[in-house]
């Protein structure tokens, strides 16, 4: 009997604690507020700007190593899902622009060395995370080859002077770019939430990777507004980029780096 009694007081405790726990990760950001990280990583971009050039060249000039190899030993069929897997470790990538962002707000002065030899505060934390990230990119791109063997069986693949054709004229292209585009968005979104905030995070607090992973999930979910518009900004811009042979990178890249460190400043 006096656990019922009990039970509607226990009820609404819980319901408090919960309701707690979730203001906690709101920020009442508005849709807007991507324009100001744009704004603010523009400045930390043109501010000092050679280090931040020369990191966009590094990432340019890696993309093209390696798009070279896959060519070279006639792997051209990774293409598209490595362009797609870049936007899952991108943030991993783009660990030194945070940097100096950070360093920037303390009125230091960083250098391309500096932004190169990053020491994150979480120490090897910042390493697990970007394990996963990278093991997230290699299990979509297997994904990816899994996906054409379904709808094209074991035919080669044509290459890319003819997979246009393949993909556009014929119903099993069709259904496979459905299929391909939801299973690709279902991997560029779990990694977008578990990753936007929480390297960033290692890079500027002692946390574990699982707690700054966590964080930066609730943050997502719970400001979803404002950070769709982001996902679609950093969308957009890459495919700016790829219009470009990838050339944008070298400006687009550092300026998105820049802009995230914002992103996270405003939402910690």
């Amino acid at each position: 009997m006096a656990a019922r009694e009990h039970r509607p007081g226990l009820v609404s405790e819980i319901s408090d604690i919960e309701e707690t726990r979730n203001e906690r990760w709101k920020r009442h950001i508005s849709a807007r507020a991507p324009a100001r990280w744009l704004a603010s990583g523009w400045r930390d971009l043109w501010t000092n700007p050679a280090p931040s050039l020369l990191y966009g060249l590094v990432v340019f000039l890696a993309s093209i190593v390696f798009i070279v190899y896959m060519f070279d030993t006639g792997r051209d069929y990774f293409l598209f899902p490595a362009l797609a897997g870049f936007l899952i470790v991108g943030p991993l990538v783009a660990a030194g622009l945070y940097l100096k962002s950070r360093d920037l707000e303390a009125g230091e002065r960083p250098t391309l060395r500096s932004m190169l030899a990053v020491q994150p505060r979480a120490g090897a934390q910042v390493f697990f995370t970007g394990m996963l990230l990278v093991m997230l990119m290699l299990l979509w791109m297997r994904a990816a080859v899994l996906v054409y063997a379904l709808f094209f069986g074991i035919r080669p693949f044509p290459g890319l002077d003819h997979v246009a054709g393949m993909l556009f004229t014929t119903p099993a292209g069709w259904a496979m770019l459905v299929v391909g585009s939801l299973i690709g968005a279902l991997f560029a979104g779990f990694a977008f939430a578990i990753s936007v905030f929480s390297i960033p995070m290692l890079l500027d607090r002692r946390v574990d990777a699982l707690t700054a992973m966590g964080v930066s999930t609730a943050l997502v979910w719970n400001n979803l507004s404002p950070m769709l518009a982001w996902g679609a900004i950093v969308l957009g811009l890459f495919l700016l980029s790829v219009a470009t042979g990838l050339l944008g990178l070298i400006v687009i890249f550092p300026w998105l780096g820049h802009a995230t460190w914002h992103a996270y400043k405003e939402m910690r």
